[in-house]
């Protein structure tokens, strides 16, 4: 318990496939995929983690199907509905990382109800990647830093990474120690691409409504072993 992490990352992969590979429709594996995002939630919960990032909805997801889309803006606002009340009792935190503007004014109320009903609680923080993007957001932390560099607020010579890090979506929360992608891909597909520099990576082959409390607990204890050296040789680490 001495060696948790204190922030875990989540591409949650693989629901469309999951209800296909079962004979039903893609909208079935994501309200399977629900109930996976539960369990996670509980056991980070109790294992004392701080922050739980989930990959919710990517800016490139607006591409799908439009009912695809619909049906899947419609599952959040009812997601946010059933699930409030257990949030608040369990003192998790919500915020959202992503553009909210580019959300259906329902899913978008929805959304940032549940971030003010949730915002005095001080336990594990949970945070819903919707319409994200690493690069955009990376675009947007470089347009407020030249903004301000044009304003006079910012000389040009000091930025540095910690002014990029500020200017982030969300700058109070760490960067993830762990990324656990789902599905059997390999790859970031755009998310957290600043923050993700130093974390230890977990693909797994499990499609995401079949990811267990067992599995979440597998991959911290596989953490917990894991030598982080930072650019440092390993005897550096071990001295310290």
């Amino acid at each position: 318990m001495n060696r948790m992490p204190q922030h875990v990352a989540v591409i949650m992969d693989g629901n469309g496939r999951w209800a296909q590979n079962h004979g039903h429709e893609r909208y079935y594996g994501h309200q399977a995929g629900v109930e996976a995002v539960r369990g996670i939630i509980e056991c980070a919960a109790e294992l004392g983690i701080r922050y739980l990032t989930l990959y919710t909805f990517s800016t490139e997801n607006w591409n799908r199907p439009k009912e695809e889309v619909e049906l899947l803006m419609g599952l959040l606002v009812k997601a946010m509905h059933n699930e409030l009340e257990k949030l608040i009792a369990n003192n998790v935190r919500l915020l959202m990382a992503g553009r909210m503007q580019d959300l259906p004014e329902s899913s978008r109320e929805a959304m940032q109800y549940a971030i003010d009903k949730t915002a005095a609680n001080d336990g594990l923080t949970v945070v819903l990647a919707i319409s994200y993007s690493g690069r955009s957001e990376l675009a947007h932390a470089a347009s407020s830093i030249a903004r301000k560099a044009v304003e006079g607020v910012l000389d040009p010579e000091e930025i540095s990474e910690e002014t990029i890090s500020r200017h982030l979506y969300l700058s109070e929360v760490p960067d993830p120690d762990i990324l656990i992608r789902t599905g059997g891909e390999c790859r970031l597909s755009n998310f957290l691409l600043w923050q993700l520099a130093y974390a230890e990576f977990f693909f797994l082959p499990v499609m995401w409504p079949d990811f267990s409390k067992d599995d979440f607990k597998e991959i911290i204890a596989d953490f917990q072993n894991r030598e982080r050296r930072y650019g440092k040789t390993g005897e550096q680490v071990r001295k310290h």
